[in-house]
């Protein structure tokens, strides 16, 4: 529940006054002052009668003159004065004799009354006399001091006495079906008589002019409803004004203000009405609110004013209807922003509203914020003091945010958005789709960075100044270190997002956690500038591997993992790159006849951008392995190319001389045939070349195998002549 600490107006708290008068026999010449010569002891009974709108009061007075006459002179008292409550009309004295009342004089603190005494009231003499006057409720306003009706009552009760004389009673006696409150003074617990009147006594008072009680009572179920509507951001609210039966000018008071500063509030606060039910505004007495003079109940969405309280009462409960533990945490900061907006429409709707001001008095019962205890521990004055520092804070925050900062603060609370977003940026690098949400309103800690997130400004100083307590300060110191170095890595990861356990540690205000992961971040991005370097300079592209395992949630051991492995690629391709002769001799090219280590080097460079290390490895060292052996195999190939030439001439010569052998025989077995000589003999016997060869009988030789008469010619030695 949220409470307004509202005390009650100032009450009337004027003691009751008695004068005596000494008045000397006719021609007496010694009158003195008898103040303490003259005593008066009283019983007082309130009677409360709602009907007439009155409380009868009557009270029997026994006045005493203690007072000695002297052989010369003889004292008496003929009148008196006596202060009676305010606004006691219809006052009657009875006694001996015939006495009589009037009014001598009336302030706004008492009535002061003339008693005439029926007869003179001799030294030594007493006399008894009873003093009856009415509390009339006349109307007014809702805050005054008496009301008299049906369905409350409220009055303030004295005792009377004569200066210094104690003695005196009252009695206060209610009429059965009232619930009652001692709202202040000291009374004893009340007892009820068989009739069911509700009956007060005090018993006989020591000092009767310092007694002092205000009481109220109230009939319940004695309620008239009326329903209305407000409009906020565009949307119709229910609303249901109850007001007792016979105090329609708060009904209609409260229902009007209520309905016109809804729209007002919802346009400042720069929410929608946060409710799908009625708003019921109930009339009320500090008894059902706990001595306040609001509450309210968001549970049931019930307000109840009191019927004394002011329209600045009704706005700050209007307000709380934001304000109520389901927008913001903290008491403090419920407290504090609807007295703000309260303030605010009433500044806009022209009203008069009291506000919780901080007094030079208020500040000796100072706490911080944080300290403030929930309602109904606290004693008054650290009450009244939680109430108009907050106000005070409120007003600093709304001073350094704008309007628009706090709406937009207003916006994320309600929403469960923390601080600590991720970049919102048409980059690709940025994972998060949705606003990052936190559980539950925010607290004191929240509050401060989703102030910081959405406005320009710092409140570190209010928060140590008001609200932290002396074991928040230390918790302070870390957040201001954690968010410098949380600025600085932000600022460093440029367009990478930082993983999100970073931003849940700051939102919790986790700062060891959250410093050794920044720590762990710095590494990787320090790590990620030498590799884009180096791959720039290798003429590389940096995969994305690298940012997407940074901006992972299962902590930067992958990450690091994942640039020593990027470090290594990068090297190996620069290692084959160097592989690369500059100005390869003819061996090398000839080593290098039918291999492709700018085809691999190409590989490397299209696997390392689509972060496939394994691939880069193997297609760099493909490469290096070709250029680093492409003097060997050159070497090799050409040995081999040699071989396979002179083999190749030695081919070619063998099948030259074959084929001269061969034309060579032939030539020489057709020379035989044609000279009709044996084979044989012609091998045996070589023809002469100079020898005369008739050039008809070579031309007629046929190129055929002698005849055997050729081959017996030749066996026997015959031949052509």
């Amino acid at each position: 529940m949220t409470l307004f600490a509202r005390r009650l107006g100032p009450l009337l708290l004027a003691l009751v006054v008695v004068a005596g008068l000494t008045v000397a026999p006719t021609g007496a010449t010694d009158v003195r002052a008898a103040t303490p010569d003259l005593t008066i002891v009283s019983d007082a009974r309130y009677d409360v009668q709602p009907t007439q709108s009155r409380v009868r009061v009557t009270v029997t007075l026994r006045v005493t003159n203690h007072l000695k006459d002297t052989a010369t002179k003889r004292y008496y008292f003929d009148e008196a004065f006596l202060a009676v409550l305010p606004g006691a009309t219809g006052m009657r004295l009875t006694g001996a004799g015939s006495p009589g009342v009037s009014v001598n004089r009336r302030t706004a603190n008492a009535t002061i009354l003339r008693l005439k005494l029926g007869s003179r009231l001799f030294s030594g003499k007493s006399a008894t006399y009873t003093l009856r006057f009415d509390l009339v409720d006349g109307g007014g306003a809702a805050t005054r001091d008496l009301r008299i009706g049906t369905s409350l009552v409220s009055f303030p009760v004295w005792a009377y006495a004569s200066d210094a004389t104690p003695g005196s009673t009252v009695t206060v006696v209610f009429p059965a079906g009232f619930e009652t409150t001692v709202e202040a003074g000291d009374l004893p617990a009340p007892t009820k008589d068989s009739n069911g009147k509700v009956i007060y006594r005090t018993g006989r008072l020591a000092t009767p002019l310092t007694f002092f009680a205000y009481l109220v009572a109230d009939r319940p179920g004695a309620y008239a409803e009326k329903a209305l509507k407000a409009t906020v951001n565009g949307e119709a609210v229910p609303l249901l004004i109850r007001g007792w039966a016979d105090d329609a000018p708060w009904s209609k008071r409260v229902g009007t203000l209520v309905q016109k500063a809804l729209p007002v509030l919802g346009e400042g606060i720069g929410l929608a009405w946060p409710r799908d039910d009625t708003l019921v505004v109930q009339e009320s007495v500090s008894r059902s609110t706990g001595g306040y003079a609001g509450l309210f109940d968001p549970n049931s969405g019930l307000v109840e004013v009191a019927y004394y309280a002011d329209d600045g009462v009704v706005l700050h409960e209007a307000a709380h209807g934001w304000f109520n533990g389901s927008l913001l945490a903290d008491r403090w900061s419920n407290e504090a922003f609807a007295s703000y907006y309260g303030e605010a429409a009433a500044k806009a709707l022209k009203v008069k509203a009291t506000t919780n001001e901080l007094t030079a008095a208020l500040k000796k019962s100072a706490i911080p914020l944080n300290a403030w205890g929930p309602v109904g521990h606290e004693v008054a004055a650290i009450e009244d003091y939680g109430y108009a520092a907050s106000l005070v804070v409120a007003r600093a925050i709304a001073e350094r945010a704008g309007e628009d900062g706090l709406r937009a603060v207003w916006q994320d609370a309600a929403e469960r958005v923390g601080a600590y977003q991720p970049p919102i940026a048409a980059s690709a690098t940025t994972t998060s789709a949705e606003p990052e949400l936190v559980a539950g309103p925010p607290d004191w800690r929240v509050l401060l960075d989703l102030l910081e997130a959405r406005t320009p400004a710092s409140y570190d100083d209010l928060w140590r100044t008001w609200i932290a307590r002396e074991e928040d300060l230390p918790l302070l110191d870390d957040r201001a270190t954690a968010r410098a170095e949380y600025e600085a890595i932000v600022a460093k990861a440029v367009d990478w997002e930082l993983p999100r356990p970073i931003r849940d540690a700051m939102r919790a205000w986790r700062f060891d956690d959250a410093t050794a992961l920044l720590d762990d971040a710095s590494v990787v991005l320090d790590s990620r500038a030498d590799i884009e370097a180096a791959a720039e300079a290798a003429g590389l592209v940096a995969p994305a591997t690298l940012r997407d395992t940074f901006q992972g949630t299962d902590g930067f051991g992958d990450a690091l993992d994942e640039a020593a492995a990027e470090s290594a690629a990068i090297d190996q391709y620069v290692t084959a790159a160097e592989a690369r002769p500059v100005a390869p001799d003819l061996v090398t090219q000839v080593g290098l006849w039918g291999s492709t280590p700018e085809v691999e080097l190409a590989r490397a460079r299209t696997a390392f951008a689509a972060g496939d290390l394994e691939a880069t490895a193997s297609a760099a060292d493909a490469a290096k392995s070709i250029w680093s052996t492409a003097g060997d195999v050159g070497q090799g190939r050409v040995v081999s190319i040699v071989a396979i030439g002179l083999a190749f001439l030695v081919a070619l010569t063998l099948v030259a001389m074959s084929l001269r052998s061969r034309r060579h025989r032939r030539r020489e077995v057709a020379y035989a045939a044609s000279m009709s000589l044996p084979v044989k003999r012609a091998m045996a016997h070589p023809i002469d070349p100079s020898a005369p060869r008739s050039y008809a009988t070579l031309a007629a030789t046929p190129d055929e195998p002698p005849s055997a008469a050729a081959r017996d010619a030749s066996d026997t030695g015959a031949g052509p002549g």
